[in-house]
């Protein structure tokens, strides 16, 4: 990309963004409620809106809430998890993606269909979350969730997308997963200084799992086949596809993908 401004892609801020980063609105689920009537749909406010929730800021009261908005499977999941963050960020996570849908297309929460897709791999039903009617995808309205830590971020598009937040990588995990880069990227960490590595890795990173996401493979592809650069500014890895990081609290790294843009 020859050329990184806020553009098409950005949900605007009460401020602007660093050039060449989205700021994402902030989704505050504190007061979230089990709605009394259906909301009114909505059409997306442009090609890309991206909502970001901090799973410390909601209570103990909307996070009950919240899990009452998810269904059996997505309980059993959240159950699975050995520590309260982990399956307080899941909660959150999915709560977060069936308000924002239900504000979209205008059906309570607690009754959206999502569903899991078959893994790009072994076709398990464990692949990303997808909503379907009567068995149907609903077309027109792609979307694409991640969660880490503290951050949950949710995307909505007309178009595949793909959103990734991790928290900063660490000089360990550097060394053990540099061979997921590609061979350009490793000569880039390589001639950046020690303590610089971390952060421009997990850049990359995110990068990366957000392209793959939006292509609907995830890592079933190999990481190290594209270049997405470890520097302040994203390359996108294919013609037809924008890719953007964006901005989060410090700690943390995000990137979105977006095809046609």
């Amino acid at each position: 990309m020859s050329e990184h401004r806020p553009g098409p892609l950005l949900t605007r801020p009460a401020h602007a963004p660093p050039p060449g980063l989205l700021c994402p609105a902030v989704l505050d689920l504190s007061g979230l409620r089990r709605p009394v009537g259906l909301p009114r749909p909505r059409a997306l406010e442009g090609p890309l809106e991206l909502y970001l929730a901090q799973v410390g800021a909601v209570d103990e009261g909307a996070l009950r809430h919240a899990q009452e908005l998810l269904d059996a499977e997505e309980r059993a999941r959240a159950r699975a998890f050995r520590h309260a963050r982990d399956r307080d960020a899941y909660v959150v996570a999915h709560a977060a993606l069936r308000n924002v849908l239900s504000v979209l297309l205008g059906t309570r929460a607690d009754a959206l269909p999502l569903v899991r897709e078959p893994c790009a791999g072994c076709g398990g039903p464990h692949g990303r979350p997808a909503l379907r009617t009567s068995g149907v995808r609903t077309p027109g309205v792609h979307f694409s969730l991640s969660h880490s830590g503290g951050l949950v971020l949710v995307a909505l598009a007309g178009a595949p997308v793909g959103v990734d937040v991790e928290g900063l990588a660490t000089a360990q995990a550097v060394l053990s997963a540099r061979s997921a880069l590609h061979v350009a990227e490793r000569d880039e960490l390589t001639l950046l200084p020690a303590h610089e590595r971390p952060a421009a890795f997990t850049r990359a990173w995110v990068r990366k799992e957000a392209y793959l996401k939006g292509l609907g493979t995830g890592l079933v592809r190999d990481p190290a086949l594209d270049y997405v650069g470890t520097g302040p500014l994203p390359v996108a890895p294919a013609p037809d596809w924008t890719l953007r990081d964006v901005l989060v609290p410090a700690g943390y790294a995000a990137a979105v993908a977006l095809r046609g843009a």
